[in-house]
Formats: C-alpha cells, sequence, structure tokens
C-alpha cells in the first residue's frame, strides 16, 4: 500500500467488483440522506444537549436519532458488514470490510443554529477508505463516490481544483477536541499557513471541508485528531475526485491515525512541506 490513499487499490484489494462497488455506493448515499432527513426535522428545535466530558465534546438527540435510522437501515442492507458509529460504538461481526458512522458531523455547530453539518456514511477496508457518502441536508447537496464511478455531488461529477500554487490556494483546517490537552493542536500550522495562502477557513464539520474539497471550492485541507467516522467518506471522496490524500508525517494513511492531509495534486507535496515547518506554540502564547 502506498503511502497515499489509492481507492481503486483498495477495490482491487477487498475484492470487490465494480457491481459491488456501486451497490454499496447506493447503500451509504441511502443511508446518509436518511440520517440527514432526521437531522432537519430536529434542526432548531433540539430537546436534549450533553457534553461527553471534553470542553465542546457534544451529543444531541438529533446525533442519536439519525444514528439509529443510519445503523437500522445499513443493517437491513448489508448485514454481514461490520459498523462503527460515533455515539454507540462497534457493532456486528469484526471484519475488514466495516462502516464508519457519523450520524452529525458538526454537532456543536447543529447546536448552535450553525447550518454546517451533515450526516457521513463510508466503507473502510483494513483501515482504508473505499467509498461513502456525505449528505449536507441545508445545501440540498449528497457526495458520494465509488473507485469504479468517482465522485459525485447529487448526480453531478465533481473534481478537485487544479491549484498547485500555495499563495494562490484557499485552505481549510479544524481544531480537535483534544487541543485544550496537547501542544500538537495545530495552532501554529493555522498561523503559518494564514500567511502562505489566500485564506484558511474553519467550518466545523471535517467530512463537509472534505467534500469541498472534493468539488474544488476549497483546494486543500489538514487536521489532526480526527476519528475513523469524521475521514472515512470525505477522504474517499477527494481520492475518488482525484485528489491526493495521505498522513502529513509520511506514514501511510490509516483512518484510525487521525491524520490528514487532502488536496488537489499539485498542491499536496507544497502544503505538506509547509506543515513540516511548524513547531508548535508554547502554552503561554495562548493562555493555557
Amino acid at each position: 500500500m502506498t503511502s497515499e490513499l489509492d481507492c481503486r487499490q483498495v477495490a482491487f484489494d477487498a475484492a470487490l467488483d465494480a457491481s459491488s462497488q456501486q451497490q454499496l455506493a447506493e447503500v451509504a448515499k441511502t443511508a446518509s440522506n436518511l440520517g440527514a432527513a432526521v437531522l432537519m426535522q430536529h434542526y432548531g428545535r433540539l430537546s436534549s444537549i450533553e457534553s461527553k466530558g471534553r470542553v465542546g465534546d457534544l451529543v444531541t438527540n438529533a446525533d442519536l436519532a439519525a444514528e439509529k435510522v443510519v445503523l437500522a437501515y445499513l443493517r437491513e442492507q448489508t448485514p454481514a458488514i461490520a459498523i462503527l458509529a460515533e455515539e454507540t460504538g462497534s457493532s456486528g461481526t469484526p471484519g475488514a470490510l466495516c462502516w464508519c458512522v457519523d450520524p452529525l458531523d458538526g454537532t456543536t455547530n447543529f447546536a448552535h443554529g450553525y447550518p454546517f453539518f451533515a450526516t457521513s456514511v463510508g466503507l473502510i477496508w483494513k483501515g482504508q477508505p473505499l467509498l461513502g457518502s456525505v449528505a449536507v441536508p441545508f445545501l440540498n447537496e449528497t457526495y458520494w463516490c465509488s473507485p469504479n464511478q468517482g465522485s459525485f455531488v447529487n448526480d453531478n461529477p465533481i473534481h478537485v481544483s487544479d491549484c498547485s500554487s500555495l499563495q494562490d490556494s484557499l485552505l481549510v483546517t479544524g481544531f480537535a477536541y483534544d487541543r485544550h490537552e496537547l501542544i500538537d493542536n495545530n495552532y501554529a500550522e493555522f498561523c503559518w499557513l494564514t500567511h502562505r495562502c489566500r485564506g484558511v477557513r474553519r467550518g466545523g464539520a471535517a467530512a463537509v471541508d472534505l467534500a469541498f474539497v472534493a468539488t474544488g471550492r476549497l483546494d486543500g485541507y489538514w487536521e489532526r485528531g480526527l476519528a475513523p467516522w469524521d475521514l472515512a467518506a470525505g477522504a474517499a471522496l477527494v481520492a475518488c475526485a482525484g485528489g491526493s490524500v495521505g498522513d502529513y508525517r509520511n506514514s501511510a494513511f490509516d483512518v484510525v491515525n487521525g491524520r490528514i492531509l487532502a488536496t488537489s495534486p499539485g498542491l499536496h507535496l507544497p502544503l505538506k512541506q509547509e506543515l513540516a515547518c511548524v513547531t508548535a506554540f508554547s502554552p503561554k502564547l495562548y493562555g493555557a
């Protein structure tokens, strides 16, 4: 396996032919849309918001309701495939194939009525993203992909941008919940790259950030401290849209590592080199 994600190779290694890929992509697309529909039923009228224990790490009744619907559908359609879901953990018979489900990516946004959130359903094989779908209901957009078909938003094919110049790029990143506990918190990287590109956005929903890279609205995304359900579908979207997806510390990409660099092909090396230049800030600089 190369250091960068190759969904076609993953599909080959998993012995999934084009027909199987297409069927599983349809399952992912339907599942994400089912979850997103539940989210919109709760949007603006939450009855429960609770903390998971870390600052900013929330769960709402919408997360739980959407996950219940998504998991029921996946179990009905693909009973032999295990599931890893954000709120309820692992279920099903462990195997090389596994669905990774984030019923509400962007929970903090959702809880505040900020309309940047999604339901993400990705399929991985031995830790490598294969295909998936990200439904962004406020925009009426469903991003989905499979290696044999490519990436799409609704019924329209999409491709990453052709940007290869860091100074001409628009980037996006995020900050993990453990930023309050670690010096490796992405603060220094954010400042460093803000001075070397057209701008760095912070959307607050990794799956949506990756979907926007896949469709060329953004040229590159990096982040650390992510979970498999944050990455699985979005990473596949970028790779299937012709983008470069890797772990920017030179390890082989794996959703368990939680570190990602996803870009247009020409921007991958320049951005990786810049990230390697960054030294973490002293906590005293930001009052920690």
